[in-house]
């Protein structure tokens, strides 16, 4: 059966495990129930705004936008990408009823292992879809602050001692370090500025993360619509937001946007 639309980020719901769509348009087709059958995206030429759905030539920026989207929005403002950089307090936010409505909000904290131990940060209503699109295995949230700033100041500190940033190849691979994220998170604690403190969450919990999965692959071969217009294999699992085919790695997040046609 043919599916055409254009494709949006992967959703998912918590379960054991992970329960995966694949979103074209308002159509959402259940990917774990496909593990073990070949599939096949073919990119149909036509490039959608992930904004404002408008059809444009190119995309700019990361996150598929048309130019103007990527100009004015202030989803495409460089504190996104560094929200130590925020600049809400000086009066020059984009929108600032997106700041209030994303950044002024309690941000969370958290230590994530998805290939050796990262720190990362994301809104408190936004944690667990966070910890899933980064392929983590285990994941604890440490600190609760009240802004999107203040998350970005202090994993600036934090990232001197642990990383900030995924190894997507061994996450993909399950290649997954032997850690103990509360030891790890005492650890950090010594290091935190004491004003600081105050923000950390006192028991926090680890929280275990499972992945649809028939086997893994010994060599990762990322595969883009770029590249070659259709796509083929036999998908062998989905994680973080990557299909995992017996052919290679395609990352979805990555082509949202892009008009497809899915076939099974």
């Amino acid at each position: 059966m043919k599916h055409i639309g254009f494709l949006q980020a992967l959703e998912h719901e918590p379960a054991d495990p992970i329960e995966y769509q694949l979103r074209l348009d308002d159509e959402k087709i259940a990917l774990n129930e496909l593990l073990g059958q070949s599939i096949e995206l073919s990119f149909l030429d036509e490039l959608q705004c992930i904004y404002c759905g408008r059809i444009t030539k190119k995309f700019y920026g990361k996150n598929n936008s048309c130019y103007p989207c990527y100009r004015d929005l202030p989803e495409n403002d460089l504190c996104i990408v560094k929200p130590e950089l925020c600049h809400y307090h000086q009066g020059t936010c984009r929108d600032a009823s997106f700041g209030e409505l994303h950044c002024l909000q309690p941000h969370i904290v958290y230590l994530a292992l998805s290939s050796d131990v990262k720190v990362g940060i994301t809104r408190k209503t936004n944690m667990m879809k966070r910890w899933i699109d980064q392929g983590a295995s285990q994941a604890m949230a440490i600190m609760e602050v009240p802004s999107r700033k203040d998350a970005g100041d202090i994993e600036i500190i934090l990232a001197q001692y642990v990383k900030d940033k995924t190894n997507w190849r061994k996450m993909l691979k399950n290649e997954i370090a032997d850690c103990d994220l509360l030891a790890i998170r005492e650890d950090l604690i010594t290091k935190l500025p004491e004003p600081y403190h105050a923000y950390l969450i006192p028991d926090p919990e680890i929280v275990p993360l499972t992945y649809p999965s028939l086997s893994t692959l010994e060599k990762i071969t990322p595969l883009s619509l770029d590249k070659q217009a259709t796509i083929s294999g036999k998908l062998i699992g989905v994680k973080a937001q990557y299909l995992i085919l017996d052919t290679g790695v395609f990352q979805v997040r990555k082509h949202a946007g892009y008009k497809v046609a899915f076939a099974v």
